[in-house]
This record gives C-alpha cells, sequence and structure tokens, in this order.
C-alpha cells in the first residue's frame, strides 16, 4: 500500500488546479516526484511542492495507492481528475470539479464540495459526507451527457441542476436538492430521500425517485398509477412528454 499526505502550507486564495493530482500520477513515485507534479496557480504553473506538505508511506500500484488532504482545500480544483483507480481522501472542504471525468476508484470528503461535483465521470465512486453545490454529476457547459457511469452518494443537501444531462450511474441524495434536478436527463438512476422542486424536466429516460416532498411537478408528465420501490409504494409518472421523453418518475 502506498499512502501519500498532503497538506497546504496556508491558505491560497487563488485557486489552484490539480487535474493532475490522483492516483494514477502518484503511484510508485517518491516525495521528490511527487513534489515536482505541476499544477495551475492563476496564469503560470508551478511545483506542487510549492504549495503542499508532501509525505509518501510505501510505494506501490494505482490501484493500491492513496492519496489523503488533511484539511480545507476549498480553493484547490479538479482533485482526481481523470483518476482510473486508487483512492482519494478528503478531510476538509473540496472546490469545484472533484472527480471530473473519474473512471474509477473512490473518493471519499469529510467536507462539502463545491460545482460540478463527479462531472461527466464514467465509473468509480464519490461519497460525500457533507452538502454539495450546483451541478452534481452533470455535464460541463455545452455537453450532451453527464454522468455516463459510477455512484455519487450524498450524505447532506445538495443545491440546483443535480444530474443534468446525467446518461447513466447512480446518484443518491440523503438530503434534499434545489431546483430542476435530473433536467434533461437521458439515462441513469437519481434517487432523491428529501425534498425536490421542479424534477425531471426534459427527461428523455432513466429513473428519479423522490423519498421526500415534490413541489411543482410539471404538468408534461403522465400519471400510470404506482410502482413499488424499497418496499415503499410511490406514484408512477413517465415523461417529460414535451420531448417524448420515456422516463420514469416515481413520488410519495
Amino acid at each position: 500500500m502506498q499512502v501519500v499526505k498532503l497538506s497546504l502550507k496556508e491558505a491560497n486564495k487563488i485557486p489552484i488546479e490539480a487535474d493532475e493530482v490522483n492516483p494514477d500520477n502518484f503511484a510508485g513515485k517518491t516525495e521528490e516526484e511527487i513534489k515536482a507534479i505541476k499544477v495551475w496557480y492563476g496564469n503560470d504553473q508551478y511545483h506542487l511542492g510549492d504549495f503542499f506538505n508532501v509525505k509518501v508511506e510505501g510505494s506501490d500500484s494505482v490501484e493500491n495507492t492513496k492519496i489523503v488532504f488533511e484539511g480545507d482545500v476549498s480553493r484547490v480544483k479538479r482533485i482526481g481528475q481523470n483518476m482510473s483507480a486508487g483512492e482519494i481522501e478528503i478531510n476538509g472542504n473540496v472546490d469545484m470539479h472533484c472527480g471530473f471525468g473519474m473512471k474509477g476508484g473512490k473518493i471519499v470528503i469529510n467536507g462539502d464540495a463545491d460545482n460540478w461535483l463527479g462531472c461527466e465521470m464514467t465509473g468509480g465512486e464519490i461519497i460525500l459526507n457533507g452538502n454539495a453545490s450546483y451541478y452534481v454529476g452533470s455535464g460541463y457547459r455545452g455537453e450532451s451527457c453527464g454522468m455516463r457511469g459510477g455512484k455519487i452518494t450524498i450524505n447532506g443537501n445538495a443545491k440546483d441542476y443535480l444530474g443534468e444531462h446525467m446518461c447513466g450511474g447512480e446518484i443518491l441524495v440523503k438530503g434534499s436538492v434545489g431546483l430542476l434536478p435530473a433536467i434533461s436527463n437521458n439515462g441513469g438512476k437519481i434517487i432523491i430521500e428529501g425534498n425536490a422542486t421542479m424534477p425531471a424536466s426534459e427527461m428523455k429516460s432513466g429513473m428519479v425517485i423522490i423519498k421526500g416532498e415534490t413541489f411543482d411537478l410539471l404538468p408534461s408528465f403522465k400519471e400510470e398509477g404506482t410502482e413499488e420501490f424499497g418496499g415503499v409504494t410511490y406514484r408512477k409518472f413517465t415523461g417529460d412528454v414535451n420531448v417524448g421523453g420515456k422516463g420514469i418518475l416515481l413520488i410519495k
């Protein structure tokens, strides 16, 4: 097992773009090699070691490499971008695009996450033990497909546009969400244990299950009786008929 521990030397006001910080790039590397990895800070590139204290324990494959962030990294973006295996643990808040394009492995965040958590991920697992901001599991601006695979679990609340343009995978929210969850969905499953407002607008396929209260349900969904899920009976709707959608929306 290889464990790489990172902690900021001092709080940064300008965001650090840490798209190279993932187990794929850390596996088998020494402390000095990891410190030499380049990150963007403003308009220039610097070494990771310019900003972080780095401690390496052991040496192993990508699958057996774990990165641990100690403390708040709410101004560090793109942690875990494109990772294929291994694990990242963040003990604090994290900035935008954490897990962007993630293909495999696991990210655990013991804090809150900013926008675009798990954006366009295709595999792996993200567990957020806090609250999420906007566009969880969505596609970036102009993309027709967001999350395609994997699973995101949010043990708090999430803001608007959860799973926007989602094409596959699963999102589970233990709390409530904001406006327009599952907007323009093309596949996958979203389970919301709290409340949701105006869900599944322009959904073409996929499934959305809302266990709390549903506000402002669109009139462009067709009610088709009931369906049981997890031992609970829900009202079943299909749509969004405005776009010829055949998605399934289950609400209490």
